[in-house]
Protein backbone atom coordinates (compact mmCIF):
# COMPACT_ATOMS: atom_id res chain seq x y z
CA UNK A 1 0.00 0.00 0.00
CA UNK A 2 1.03 2.95 0.76
CA UNK A 3 4.16 2.63 2.73
CA UNK A 4 7.56 0.66 2.05
CA UNK A 5 7.82 -2.70 3.41
CA UNK A 6 11.87 -1.48 3.58
CA UNK A 7 13.54 1.23 4.78
CA UNK A 8 15.77 2.90 2.45
CA UNK A 9 18.99 1.95 4.16
CA UNK A 10 17.50 -1.69 4.63
CA UNK A 11 17.26 -1.77 0.95
CA UNK A 12 21.23 -0.23 0.75
CA UNK A 13 21.81 -3.07 2.86
CA UNK A 14 20.33 -5.54 0.99
CA UNK A 15 21.93 -4.33 -2.09
CA UNK A 16 25.50 -4.51 -0.40
CA UNK A 17 25.02 -7.95 0.76
CA UNK A 18 23.95 -8.95 -2.91
CA UNK A 19 26.76 -7.76 -4.70
CA UNK A 20 28.70 -9.60 -2.53
CA UNK A 21 26.87 -12.82 -3.52
CA UNK A 22 28.40 -14.29 -6.81
CA UNK A 23 25.18 -13.62 -8.34
CA UNK A 24 24.34 -11.76 -11.42
CA UNK A 25 21.84 -8.55 -10.13
CA UNK A 26 19.46 -7.76 -12.90
CA UNK A 27 18.37 -4.26 -13.21
CA UNK A 28 15.22 -3.74 -15.77
CA UNK A 29 14.55 0.52 -16.34
CA UNK A 30 11.64 1.68 -14.64
CA UNK A 31 10.17 4.43 -16.52
CA UNK A 32 7.58 5.03 -13.92
CA UNK A 33 6.73 3.61 -10.27
CA UNK A 34 4.01 1.51 -12.24
CA UNK A 35 6.50 0.00 -14.12
CA UNK A 36 9.28 -0.56 -10.84
CA UNK A 37 5.84 -2.47 -9.23
CA UNK A 38 5.78 -4.69 -11.87
CA UNK A 39 9.45 -5.40 -11.90
CA UNK A 40 9.10 -6.40 -8.26
CA UNK A 41 6.01 -8.34 -9.04
CA UNK A 42 8.49 -10.53 -11.81
CA UNK A 43 11.02 -11.07 -9.12
CA UNK A 44 14.09 -9.17 -10.18
CA UNK A 45 16.96 -8.03 -7.78
CA UNK A 46 16.43 -4.56 -8.66
CA UNK A 47 15.27 -1.49 -10.17
CA UNK A 48 17.24 0.87 -12.40
CA UNK A 49 16.27 4.60 -13.49
CA UNK A 50 17.83 5.93 -16.58
CA UNK A 51 18.70 9.50 -17.35
CA UNK A 52 18.22 9.04 -20.86
CA UNK A 53 14.60 7.80 -19.72
CA UNK A 54 14.15 10.39 -17.63
CA UNK A 55 15.61 13.18 -20.09
CA UNK A 56 13.24 11.69 -23.11
CA UNK A 57 10.01 11.18 -21.25
CA UNK A 58 9.93 14.72 -20.59
CA UNK A 59 10.22 16.11 -24.28
CA UNK A 60 14.29 16.00 -24.45
CA UNK A 61 17.29 14.15 -25.89
CA UNK A 62 20.08 12.74 -23.37
CA UNK A 63 22.64 15.51 -23.54
CA UNK A 64 22.38 16.80 -20.31
CA UNK A 65 19.60 19.42 -19.90
CA UNK A 66 17.87 17.52 -16.59
CA UNK A 67 18.03 19.11 -13.32
CA UNK A 68 19.28 17.81 -9.66
CA UNK A 69 15.38 18.22 -8.76
CA UNK A 70 13.91 16.72 -11.62
CA UNK A 71 16.22 13.60 -11.41
CA UNK A 72 15.85 13.04 -7.51
CA UNK A 73 12.36 13.63 -7.64
CA UNK A 74 11.44 11.57 -10.07
CA UNK A 75 14.44 8.74 -8.38
CA UNK A 76 12.29 8.96 -5.07
CA UNK A 77 8.77 8.48 -6.71
CA UNK A 78 10.13 5.26 -8.59
CA UNK A 79 12.32 4.12 -5.37
CA UNK A 80 9.51 4.21 -2.73
CA UNK A 81 7.11 2.32 -4.21
CA UNK A 82 9.49 -0.90 -4.23
CA UNK A 83 11.18 -3.21 -1.35
CA UNK A 84 13.80 -3.53 -4.19
CA UNK A 85 17.11 -0.92 -4.27
CA UNK A 86 16.91 1.77 -7.02
CA UNK A 87 20.13 2.73 -8.48
CA UNK A 88 19.91 5.90 -10.53
CA UNK A 89 21.47 7.47 -13.32
CA UNK A 90 23.17 11.11 -12.13
CA UNK A 91 24.72 11.96 -14.81
CA UNK A 92 27.87 13.66 -14.57
CA UNK A 93 26.83 14.68 -11.13
CA UNK A 94 25.04 18.28 -12.07
CA UNK A 95 27.96 20.06 -11.81
CA UNK A 96 31.66 20.40 -9.96
CA UNK A 97 32.77 18.43 -7.16
CA UNK A 98 30.96 20.18 -4.34
CA UNK A 99 27.82 19.53 -6.52
CA UNK A 100 28.41 15.68 -6.60
CA UNK A 101 28.62 15.47 -2.89
CA UNK A 102 25.32 17.43 -2.33
CA UNK A 103 23.91 14.70 -5.38
CA UNK A 104 24.70 12.49 -3.29
CA UNK A 105 23.04 13.32 -0.37
CA UNK A 106 19.93 14.58 -2.14
CA UNK A 107 19.97 10.86 -3.39
CA UNK A 108 20.82 9.44 -0.25
CA UNK A 109 17.65 11.34 1.11
CA UNK A 110 14.96 10.38 -1.66
CA UNK A 111 15.57 6.96 -0.95
CA UNK A 112 17.59 5.54 -3.67
CA UNK A 113 20.31 2.63 -2.96
CA UNK A 114 22.68 3.49 -5.22
CA UNK A 115 23.83 6.51 -8.25
CA UNK A 116 26.28 6.62 -11.38
CA UNK A 117 28.83 9.09 -12.26
CA UNK A 118 30.43 9.38 -15.67
CA UNK A 119 33.16 10.85 -16.44
CA UNK A 120 31.89 12.42 -19.64
CA UNK A 121 31.92 16.42 -20.42
CA UNK A 122 29.06 18.64 -20.68
CA UNK A 123 27.29 18.22 -22.66
CA UNK A 124 27.48 15.26 -22.39
CA UNK A 125 25.62 12.15 -24.80
CA UNK A 126 24.19 8.81 -24.81
CA UNK A 127 27.27 6.33 -24.29
CA UNK A 128 27.05 4.36 -27.59
CA UNK A 129 27.13 7.44 -29.70
CA UNK A 130 30.06 8.81 -31.35
CA UNK A 131 32.04 11.88 -30.70
CA UNK A 132 32.15 11.88 -26.69
CA UNK A 133 34.65 14.13 -24.72
CA UNK A 134 35.88 13.13 -21.22
CA UNK A 135 37.29 15.26 -18.63
CA UNK A 136 40.79 14.28 -17.64
CA UNK A 137 41.15 11.81 -14.89
CA UNK A 138 42.12 13.82 -12.17
CA UNK A 139 39.08 16.14 -12.88
CA UNK A 140 36.73 12.55 -12.22
CA UNK A 141 38.52 11.92 -9.12
CA UNK A 142 38.18 14.75 -7.63
CA UNK A 143 34.39 14.40 -7.90
CA UNK A 144 34.40 10.60 -6.73
CA UNK A 145 35.88 11.96 -4.22
CA UNK A 146 33.28 14.84 -3.21
CA UNK A 147 30.09 12.26 -3.33
CA UNK A 148 31.55 10.16 -1.39
CA UNK A 149 31.84 13.12 1.43
CA UNK A 150 27.92 12.86 0.39
CA UNK A 151 27.77 9.04 2.16
CA UNK A 152 28.04 10.30 4.74
CA UNK A 153 24.32 10.37 5.21
CA UNK A 154 24.50 6.90 4.88
CA UNK A 155 27.76 4.68 3.61
CA UNK A 156 25.65 2.02 2.45
CA UNK A 157 24.76 3.78 -0.32
CA UNK A 158 26.52 2.30 -3.65
CA UNK A 159 28.71 4.78 -5.51
CA UNK A 160 29.25 3.60 -8.87
CA UNK A 161 31.98 5.26 -11.23
CA UNK A 162 31.51 5.25 -14.87
CA UNK A 163 34.12 5.53 -17.38
CA UNK A 164 33.20 6.28 -21.32
CA UNK A 165 37.12 6.05 -21.83
CA UNK A 166 36.62 3.54 -24.36
CA UNK A 167 35.70 5.04 -27.21
CA UNK A 168 37.97 8.04 -26.78
CA UNK A 169 41.11 6.64 -25.38
CA UNK A 170 41.50 3.02 -26.08
CA UNK A 171 40.45 0.10 -23.60
CA UNK A 172 43.85 0.15 -21.18
CA UNK A 173 43.37 4.18 -20.27
CA UNK A 174 39.32 3.07 -19.43
CA UNK A 175 41.17 0.74 -17.20
CA UNK A 176 43.59 3.10 -16.05
CA UNK A 177 41.02 5.20 -15.31
CA UNK A 178 38.45 2.85 -13.42
CA UNK A 179 41.33 1.88 -11.31
CA UNK A 180 42.05 5.39 -10.07
CA UNK A 181 38.04 5.44 -9.55
CA UNK A 182 38.61 2.51 -7.29
CA UNK A 183 41.14 4.29 -5.58
CA UNK A 184 38.99 7.62 -5.24
CA UNK A 185 35.95 5.93 -3.78
CA UNK A 186 33.89 4.19 -6.12
CA UNK A 187 32.05 1.21 -5.01
CA UNK A 188 31.35 -0.26 -8.22
CA UNK A 189 33.00 0.25 -12.03
CA UNK A 190 30.75 0.85 -15.10
CA UNK A 191 32.66 0.49 -18.16
CA UNK A 192 30.59 1.75 -21.16
CA UNK A 193 30.03 1.16 -24.46
CA UNK A 194 32.57 -2.01 -24.47
CA UNK A 195 32.81 -3.88 -27.59
CA UNK A 196 33.65 -7.23 -27.17
CA UNK A 197 33.73 -10.28 -24.73
CA UNK A 198 37.68 -9.77 -24.67
CA UNK A 199 36.92 -6.02 -23.65
CA UNK A 200 34.50 -7.23 -20.11
CA UNK A 201 36.59 -10.14 -19.77
CA UNK A 202 39.89 -7.18 -19.30
CA UNK A 203 37.79 -5.46 -17.21
CA UNK A 204 37.11 -8.08 -14.99
CA UNK A 205 40.77 -9.58 -14.71
CA UNK A 206 41.76 -5.57 -14.11
CA UNK A 207 39.23 -4.03 -11.21
CA UNK A 208 38.60 -6.03 -8.02
CA UNK A 209 35.36 -4.36 -7.30
CA UNK A 210 32.22 -5.17 -8.11
CA UNK A 211 31.66 -4.50 -12.63
CA UNK A 212 27.79 -3.37 -14.03
CA UNK A 213 27.07 -4.34 -17.70
CA UNK A 214 25.17 -1.90 -19.89
CA UNK A 215 22.58 -3.77 -21.89
CA UNK A 216 20.70 -1.63 -23.73
CA UNK A 217 19.50 -2.21 -27.60
CA UNK A 218 20.97 -0.46 -30.43
CA UNK A 219 24.40 -0.14 -29.26
CA UNK A 220 28.11 -0.63 -29.84
CA UNK A 221 28.24 -4.12 -28.75
CA UNK A 222 26.07 -7.18 -28.87
CA UNK A 223 23.73 -8.00 -26.01
CA UNK A 224 24.42 -10.70 -23.70
CA UNK A 225 22.10 -13.62 -22.32
CA UNK A 226 22.22 -13.58 -18.04
CA UNK A 227 24.76 -16.60 -18.43
CA UNK A 228 27.57 -14.76 -20.37
CA UNK A 229 27.78 -12.14 -18.09
CA UNK A 230 27.50 -14.83 -15.25
CA UNK A 231 30.23 -16.49 -16.73
CA UNK A 232 32.34 -13.11 -17.67
CA UNK A 233 32.51 -12.26 -13.63
CA UNK A 234 29.49 -8.89 -13.68
CA UNK A 235 27.71 -8.26 -10.83
CA UNK A 236 24.91 -6.05 -12.27
CA UNK A 237 23.19 -5.94 -15.49
CA UNK A 238 21.24 -2.99 -16.27
CA UNK A 239 18.44 -2.86 -19.49
CA UNK A 240 18.30 0.89 -19.06
CA UNK A 241 15.92 1.98 -21.80
CA UNK A 242 14.16 -1.74 -22.50
CA UNK A 243 10.73 -0.50 -21.12
CA UNK A 244 10.82 2.74 -23.03
CA UNK A 245 11.18 1.38 -26.00
CA UNK A 246 8.64 -1.49 -25.46
CA UNK A 247 6.11 0.76 -24.07
CA UNK A 248 6.49 3.29 -27.25
CA UNK A 249 6.16 0.66 -29.80
CA UNK A 250 3.27 -0.54 -28.25
CA UNK A 251 1.85 2.84 -27.97
CA UNK A 252 2.73 3.52 -32.14
CA UNK A 253 1.06 0.03 -32.92
CA UNK A 254 -2.15 1.10 -30.49
CA UNK A 255 -2.58 4.22 -32.14
CA UNK A 256 -1.94 3.39 -35.81
CA UNK A 257 -4.41 0.82 -35.62
CA UNK A 258 -7.24 2.75 -33.72
CA UNK A 259 -6.36 5.55 -36.24
CA UNK A 260 -6.71 2.67 -39.53
CA UNK A 261 -9.79 1.11 -37.74
CA UNK A 262 -11.52 3.74 -35.88
CA UNK A 263 -11.64 2.03 -32.53
CA UNK A 264 -9.65 0.20 -30.08
CA UNK A 265 -12.03 -3.04 -30.13
CA UNK A 266 -9.06 -5.46 -32.41
CA UNK A 267 -6.48 -4.78 -29.90
CA UNK A 268 -7.72 -5.64 -26.44
CA UNK A 269 -5.84 -8.45 -26.04
CA UNK A 270 -2.51 -6.98 -26.55
CA UNK A 271 -3.52 -4.51 -23.02
CA UNK A 272 -2.94 -5.04 -19.86
CA UNK A 273 -6.58 -5.69 -18.17
CA UNK A 274 -8.04 -3.75 -15.92
CA UNK A 275 -8.16 -6.42 -13.14
CA UNK A 276 -4.54 -6.93 -13.67
CA UNK A 277 -4.09 -3.58 -13.23
CA UNK A 278 -5.80 -3.01 -9.80
CA UNK A 279 -3.97 -5.88 -8.47
CA UNK A 280 -0.37 -4.53 -9.57
CA UNK A 281 -1.85 -1.37 -7.23
CA UNK A 282 -3.22 -3.10 -4.68
CA UNK A 283 -6.61 -1.70 -5.28
CA UNK A 284 -8.32 -4.32 -2.83
CA UNK A 285 -5.74 -3.28 0.18
CA UNK A 286 -7.00 0.10 -0.14
CA UNK A 287 -10.67 -0.66 0.01
CA UNK A 288 -10.04 -3.13 2.95
CA UNK A 289 -7.86 -0.41 4.48
CA UNK A 290 -10.66 2.46 3.96
CA UNK A 291 -13.05 0.73 5.24
CA UNK A 292 -11.37 -0.70 8.56
CA UNK A 293 -10.88 3.55 8.92
CA UNK A 294 -14.55 4.31 8.28
CA UNK A 295 -16.28 1.91 10.03
CA UNK A 296 -18.24 4.30 12.59
CA UNK A 297 -22.22 4.34 12.61
CA UNK A 298 -23.44 7.89 13.51
CA UNK A 299 -26.20 7.57 16.35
Amino acid sequence: MLFPTLTATEKRINLRRNLKSGNLLRFPGAISPLVAMQVEKMSFEGVYISGSVLANDLGYPDIGLTTLPEVAQRGRQIARVTALPSIIDADTGFGEPMNCTRTVQELIEMGLAGCHLEDQENPKRCGHLDNKAVVETSAMVKKVKAATLGKRLDNNFVLIARTDARAVEGLDKAIERAKAYVDAGADVIFPEAMESEKEFEAFRKAISVPLLANMTEFGKGKIYSQKELRDLGYNIVIYPVTTLRLAMKAIERGLTHIMQNGSQEGILDDMQHRKELYELTHYEEYSTFDQSIYNFKLS
